[in-house]
């Protein structure tokens, strides 16, 4: 039996925080001057645009749309300038297979109505 009595998630894994010591070679280090062409610097301001995540949500819409040949909710992220459908679930291919099936239960549920109306 263990004595730990925290709670974990199955599964999950759990990050150990474990500092490392500097070895005695880094501490007596001497620090190291670099030529301007090997140095590194901080990167142009007009580029943060480039790699800004919120930029990526401006560019697109989220929609909910119910597809009732389906009878199912669609979930999209549309590119705003293009219209286009980036991502949908579930995809055209199961929509259109549901819709298809929807339809022959339908079709069987009106033809044993019709069969027990001919037999009254």
């Amino acid at each position: 039996m263990s004595a730990d009595f925290n709670i974990k998630p199955v599964g999950a894994s759990v990050a150990a925080t474990y500092i490392e010591p500097a070895s005695d070679a880094a501490k007596t280090a001497v620090p190291t001057q670099l030529p301007p062409d090997k140095a590194v610097t901080a990167p142009d301001a007009s580029l943060q645009s480039r790699f800004n995540p919120q930029a990526e949500t401006d560019r697109v819409s989220r929609q909910v749309v119910i597809d009732r040949a389906a009878a199912e909710i669609v979930y999209r992220t549309v590119d705003k300038r293009t219209s286009i459908v980036v991502t949908q679930y579930p995809d055209e291919a199961r929509l259109r297979a549901r819709a298809y099936l929807r339809a022959l239960d339908m079709a069987r549920q009106d033809n044993a109505l019709q069969k027990t109306d001919l037999s009254i």
